[in-house]
């Protein structure tokens, strides 16, 4: 079971936003949006952000606005791999702040986040899906890999509702920072 999230407790994990990827994605503009919101979340509230980059000699790297929205101390993490934990030393680098939530999000639904949070969870690493900043090709092969990641014990849930959840309260200098981003 996942209890509220709190920042202290989050690691975001941003999955291959690649060059060549995401033209083909449905609905790529919002994704891209939210994926700005959580960036942005992550820098104001102090969250680990690890990113990945799925054979960037072949895909490219992860696309310009997002690369200038990741906070200074992002860690870029390139893979061969579709579940980023069949990664040789990705786990390390993911557990290596000591936090108990990964906050997911990225591309392809269907392929490298599901299977990614397929891994995640068994190794007790609990996991939130950003629903809203995931795509896929098919807006279908997108709903049925939210309800899997759902039946394996993930959260799936809408960007605002995971950034909200972390700032806690209206009135904070936190809270002000991000308001306008949600207009």
């Amino acid at each position: 079971m996942i209890n509220r999230l709190r920042k202290e407790n989050v690691v975001m994990l941003m999955i291959d936003v690649q060059e060549k990827l995401l033209p083909v994605i449905s609905g790529k503009d919002d994704m891209v949006n939210n994926t700005v919101k959580l960036l942005k979340a992550a820098e104001v509230l102090e969250i680990p952000v690890v990113y990945t980059e799925q054979y960037p000699k072949g895909i490219g790297n992860t696309i310009n606005p997002l690369l200038k929205s990741l906070p200074a101390a992002a860690v870029r993490f390139e893979k061969n791999t579709f579940s980023c934990c069949d990664e040789s030393g990705f786990n390390e680098k993911l557990t290596g702040s000591g936090r108990s939530l990964t906050v997911v999000f990225g591309i392809e639904s269907h392929i490298c986040v599901l299977s990614t949070i397929m891994d995640l969870l068994p190794q007790g690493i609990k996991a939130v899906v950003a629903a809203d900043a995931c795509g896929s090709r098919n807006p279908y092969n997108h709903s049925l890999a939210m309800e899997e990641a759902r039946a394996c014990g993930a959260s799936v849930l809408p960007a605002e509702s995971i950034i909200y959840q972390m700032i806690e309260r209206s009135g904070t200098q936190e809270f002000r920072t991000m308001l306008p981003l949600f207009k």
